[in-house]
């Protein structure tokens, strides 16, 4: 939104009105002015966070009397504009989990009954938000399923496109393309440029189902270990910050991390013991 934004000038052959018409841009956002967010909302939002972490199947109403135990004076509606604002939504079988953009092709769920079993056979990407001293950022990864290995990741103050497909060419270049990508329908991941970079290297496309976060599991618990191990714990006061503490962490936690479920080896020893795999740099 922000980039159709500043495509948006006043003083051009066409009306403003006429321009928001032919980008499909609400004419009341390019007159908007961002909030900054307040000290209160950003305690919440924290408190929003590791609930939902530990509890993602709680809707607005179960966090919200969870809140007013912990002894916050707050209603549902107020922690409804957070949970949008956080991209939060509420996991269990129900319409319109996961939106697609207007248009957009939904892809079948492949992984079911598929055994996984080599690295670059199952990739899975997802995005989450990112509490911080001051707001909140958003994290975009693209996880290699058999190895758990991080391949790439990105850091936006938005839920658009453009860092989806930035991480997912850095893999590509990085690793090659894998046989299968899944994701879930989220419209950054149904976008025409994120679709047609998968298809330009003949991957075969995977979505998950409405409502099924076990659809996309394996980076579901990356989420889990990304806060605890160190967001949480760090409180990043600045974007620059954040992605050099990320940077450090995932580091950590493709070469040291050992992971029960691969027989306590770490995903740079599970992923590059395949003699297929494919490193440019």
């Amino acid at each position: 939104m922000t980039e159709r934004k500043a495509m948006i000038k006043a003083k051009q052959g066409l009306s403003v009105t006429r321009q928001c018409e032919l980008l499909a841009v609400p004419r009341s956002s390019v007159y908007a002015r961002p909030q900054d967010v307040s000290t209160a909302d950003i305690t919440l939002m924290r408190q929003l966070d590791e609930l939902y972490l530990k509890w993602p199947f709680y809707g607005s109403r179960r966090l919200c009397v969870e809140l007013q135990q912990q002894g916050y004076r707050v209603n549902r509606k107020r922690i409804q504009r957070l949970m949008r604002k956080m991209g939060l939504r509420t996991i269990y079988p129900k319409p319109r989990t996961s939106q697609p953009g207007k248009g957009h092709k939904i892809y079948p769920y492949l992984l079911r009954g598929l055994s996984i079993e080599r690295s670059n056979q199952v990739w899975a990407s997802a995005s989450c938000s990112i509490p911080m001293a001051k707001g909140f950022m958003y994290l975009t990864v693209i996880i290699d399923w058999h190895s758990r290995r991080v391949l790439a990741w990105r850091v936006s103050n938005t839920l658009e496109t453009d860092a989806c497909v930035e991480a997912l060419e850095e893999a590509l270049l990085r690793y090659g393309a894998p046989e299968i990508f899944n994701t879930d329908q989220g419209a950054q991941y149904t976008s025409e440029a994120f679709i047609a970079a998968l298809k330009c290297h003949g991957v075969k496309i995977s979505m998950d189902g409405k409502g099924r976060w076990v659809d996309n599991v394996i980076v579901e618990r990356l989420w889990r270990s990304v806060k605890y191990e160190d967001v949480y714990l760090r409180a990043y006061e600045t974007p620059m910050a954040l992605r050099t503490g990320l940077t450090h962490y995932f580091q950590f936690y493709n070469t040291e991390r050992r992971h029960q479920a691969l027989n306590r080896e770490t995903p740079d020893a599970v992923y590059f013991a395949d003699p297929a795999v494919k490193q440019v740099a």
